[in-house]
């Protein structure tokens, strides 16, 4: 309506044909002529008395009086482009609207965060911490982000962290001083709780410190929650020594490079307790599964050209019994690196259930795997162990 208005204020409508009235004026009558007062008013009164107004008289207009119609120009030659422009101001103005109803900024900082950022600095500069979204790709046969997923989560906010704290060098996480002695870092051991694994769309927020662990090691934690309720979803601890990238042996740590990390060093325990258990040993005899022939590929390797840490998980479930992969989920994951695997490597992954399988699944209880990963002269890749919970029902399981 506005804007119809306004468009009919600088393009008047024209006439159909010449000698056409305008609206609104009317047609002079056969003879004579009708003299009348625009906006003729009664005369006051006040206490019943007639009071003359000190106006000037009303303009006279002539009405009857038959005139030519106004000279044609371009303006008034113009076509009616009233209907054309009001519609386009609406889609205009539907635009506005809808735009600023999308609201690209987080309205609330716990539960969203630039999709674009790296993440940021928390607690007085010792927490890293990060936001994730659960993508279509990141899922699994449950509809839930796979284990492999939340562990390369964790990786990314380590090395993030260490970026954002201008620290990071060549290599993954090695510090200025590590690469002038061609020092890189190595995980030794992993320790990973999940209470509850995220779904597509979900909004995860990792946050991650370090703290020391003896005189040569460093500690690396990460707490995982659900961006919307808080709730803690993944806890992990893992320890972290220095090996020398050409030598491929371990190293003590430098002073110079302990001056670089040690002001970021947290003073707390670990968010998983070590687990100091002693495993049977587990051999081809002992094992339930056995999986041979297992080789990695040329995207299985990180920038110090061994094969990432997170791979070594996808080759120990490749022995898992399919019975538990179909009826339960993985809940406590412990793995203990024994020696770097490269590109030429040829490997055997071998896993035993503790006590009788068949049992533990009639009864839908939890279930305990031993696991080995060996190269197949027989040296030891990694050494893990495993816990597994009956999967919740869903209401689709239900009602089948």
């Amino acid at each position: 309506m506005v804007a119809t208005a306004a468009t009919s204020a600088f393009f008047p409508v024209t006439s159909p044909g010449n000698g056409v009235p305008k609206v609104g004026v009317l047609k002079p009558p056969a003879s004579g002529g009708l003299r009348v007062k625009a906006n003729a008013q009664a005369p006051g009164k006040v206490n019943g008395t007639s009071v003359g107004l000190a106006t000037a008289p009303d303009p006279i207009v002539k009405i009857g009086e038959s005139s030519s119609p106004p000279p044609r120009t371009f303006i008034n030659q113009l076509p009616d482009w009233s209907m054309l422009l009001a519609a386009i101001t609406t889609v205009f103005l539907a635009a506005e609207k809808q735009w600023t109803v999308l609201d690209w900024k987080p309205k609330r900082s716990d539960m969203l965060v630039d999709p674009f950022s790296f993440g940021r600095i928390v607690q007085d500069g010792l927490v890293f911490r990060q936001n994730f979204s659960i993508r279509s790709y990141e899922i699994g046969a449950d509809r839930t982000a796979s284990i492999e997923t939340i562990m390369n989560h964790l990786q990314e906010t380590a090395l993030n962290h260490v970026k954002s704290a201008g620290l990071l060098d060549d290599g993954f996480g090695s510090t200025p001083e590590m690469r002038k002695r061609d020092l890189i870092w190595v995980v030794t051991k992993m320790q990973l709780r999940v209470d509850r694994y995220p779904s597509w769309g979900d909004t995860v927020q990792v946050d991650t410190w370090v703290s020391s662990s003896g005189k040569n090691g460093m500690r690396r934690d990460w707490l995982v929650r659900d961006c919307m309720t808080g709730e803690v979803l993944t806890r992990a601890s893992s320890l972290w020594v220095m090996m020398n990238k050409k030598t491929r042996r371990l190293s003590k740590m430098p002073e110079e490079v302990r001056g670089e990390i040690e002001p970021y060093f947290v003073n707390s325990d670990p968010v998983v307790e070590d687990d100091n258990q002693k495993s049977p040993k587990l051999d081809e005899n002992t094992a339930d599964i056995m999986r041979t022939g297992l080789t990695p590929r040329w995207n299985d390797l990180d920038v110090n050209q061994h094969v990432n840490n997170v791979k070594y998980i996808g080759w120990i479930l490749e022995s898992a019994p399919p019975a538990i992969l179909e009826s339960h989920e993985l809940s406590a994951l412990t793995l203990e690196y024994r020696r770097e695997c490269g590109r030429d490597s040829v490997l055997q992954s071998l896993t035993a259930v503790s006590g009788n399988l068949n049992c533990t699944l009639n009864g839908s209880g939890e279930v305990e795997c031993r696991h080995l990963l060996r190269l197949e002269t027989g040296a030891e890749i990694v050494k893990g162990r495993t816990e597994w919970r009956p999967k919740s029902r869903t209401a689709g399981d239900a009602s089948t």
